[in-house]
């Protein structure tokens, strides 16, 4: 073995950011023989309510040899086609961001634009009549594309909802049976080397020292060893996102079970509603700026749509990003990393993310700064994409109801989002950067469902015969639909296939 190779890796902090990243390490390091232990103390809570998640997450399942059903009765998870909006617009406005498109380009050109032109000449047809995932969550349907008639329309991807504490105890489980140790210790001291301050060891509650080669910081927001040990420093994004507290609390499960999550705007902010098995996951997500904490409590309980299982609980953040992800030794994944609220499901996402990063530039004792550069200038990039897309739902709205309403409609918003806004305003494209998060199809259903409409579609589809374009939209609408209902409730999917013990 190279003197120089990785042989030690400590991962500071358990839960979904913790376990997740000892699972992939343990996936791809251990054959090296690389030691992977977690100190988590029993005695320290999770944040544990981002109950939502993206399609990625398939993938680093099936990177993981995960099976499916055996992961879906586990965490008591349902399955996710994508986020209703309520309110967000306006009052009474409803739109749908879904895992799939708006049908396949037409003569080169993006669907979005043919609709367009069918509503200039007065079709009222909705886009999200165009959206498979749309039309099947409306009727909380749901089967894995395998499952269905092979059809170009009912193309879609999903995602799941699940229990984070089960999902904490499921890569738990993973990852021990692949050589992870674990120790239940709280830590008390953090040692940097004389020099050159990079980490040296942890000190436990018991004595004990922990040495290591790498460290993964997975503390949470208090960011033991990226922030408090070397002093990274923190990019506060509160002026654009300015929700800096949420209440969460379980309630029993409702029906249908519609395989979306639900986020309703409110006078400060929004509420999530999240169908589990087992539960409902609930939150409420406000400014304490323009909203009492004793007010949000209220209207979180008010809207709850089943009896509450426990008394809600209240977490308080600051949107943002560390200035360095990846510090001298220390790589800081999850929280510990930045907060992106958990208005598109992306907290997760960055976990796999920082971790799949740090495997692809995985490094050496040497720890060249060339190779952290890098990992920090991609991850900084992914982070201030998703920020301008989520950033886009608060300014994007007509509201005036509220004060809080009325800062996110005239606050100044950064650059890169002001031209993609500007862009589609002139004619209806999406400005998509390289490794953008979220596809086309997401923009354009934040863009047209918060009525950001173009002054112009595409001119080159003016040569397309009117009465053929209508046909095909129609008949693309009908075949959705009917795809959609060959399909079986998603309750009746999970109650034949992966339900979970009760």
């Amino acid at each position: 073995m190279s003197p120089d190779r990785i042989q030690r890796i400590v991962i500071v902090g358990g839960g979904t950011a913790g376990w997740m990243s000892a699972a992939v390490l343990a996936r791809f390091l251990k054959i090296q023989g690389v030691d992977i232990r977690v100190i988590e103390s029993s005695a320290i809570g999770t944040v544990g309510v981002g109950e939502g998640t993206v399609p990625l997450i398939r993938l680093i399942n099936k990177r993981l040899q995960i099976d499916e059903q055996e992961f879906i009765r586990k965490t008591q998870a349902t399955f996710k086609l994508g986020i209703e909006f309520r309110d967000w617009g306006e009052l009474g406005n409803v739109h749908f961001n879904g895992f799939g498109d708006y049908g396949g380009s037409i003569e080169g050109i993006s669907p979005h634009h043919h609709w367009l032109k069918l509503r200039q000449l007065g079709d009222t047809t909705p886009l999200g009549n165009y959206s498979f995932p749309n039309v099947a969550a409306k009727l909380a349907r749901f089967t894995p594309a395998g499952q269905r008639s092979p059809n170009d329309a009912s193309f879609c991807d999903y995602a799941y909802h699940f229990d984070t504490a089960l999902y904490g105890q499921f890569l738990r489980g993973y990852a021990e049976q692949r050589g992870v140790r674990r120790t239940d210790a709280k830590i008390v001291d953090v040692q940097l080397r004389g020099e050159n301050g990079f980490v040296e060891a942890v000190i436990l509650d018991g004595g004990e020292r922990v040495e290591g080669d790498l460290f993964v910081d997975c503390s949470g927001f208090i960011g033991l060893l990226i922030e408090r040990a070397l002093n990274t420093g923190y990019e506060d994004w509160s002026h654009w996102l300015p929700c800096d507290r949420a209440y969460a609390v379980p309630s029993e499960r409702t029906a249908p079970l519609e395989p979306c999550t639900r986020s309703t705007a409110r006078a400060a902010g929004w509420q999530w509603h999240i169908p589990l098995q087992h539960r409902t996951g609930n939150g409420h997500v406000y400014c304490s700026e323009f909203m009492s904490d004793d007010e949000a409590v209220r209207t979180l309980l008010d809207n709850l749509h089943s009896k509450a299982l426990a008394d809600p609980r209240q977490l308080r953040f600051t949107t943002g990003k560390r200035r360095k992800f990846w510090n001298k030794n220390c790589v800081a994944i999850g929280l510990a990393a930045g907060f992106m609220e958990p208005l598109e499901a992306t907290s997760i996402l960055l976990i796999q993310t920082g971790i799949a990063r740090l495997i692809d530039l995985f490094p050496d004792k040497s720890f060249d700064p060339v190779v952290t550069a890098e990992y920090n200038a991609r991850t900084a990039g992914e982070y201030e994409r998703i920020r301008d897309f989520l950033i886009l739902h608060y300014h994007a709205t007509k509201r005036d109801d509220s004060p809080f309403w009325d800062y996110c409609r005239w606050m100044s918003i950064p650059d890169s989002l002001q031209r993609k806004i500007e862009l589609f305003r002139s004619r209806a494209t999406v400005g998509l950067g390289d490794g953008e998060t979220f596809t086309e199809a997401s923009w354009v259903a934040i863009f047209i469902g918060q009525d950001i409409l173009p002054k112009r579609y595409d001119p080159i589809i003016d040569g397309i015969d009117i009465g053929a374009l209508q046909r095909g939209m129609e008949q693309r609408r009908i075949a959705i639909r009917r795809a959609a209902e060959a399909m079986p409730l998603q309750s009746e999917f999970i109650s034949q296939n992966c339900a979970a013990s009760r």
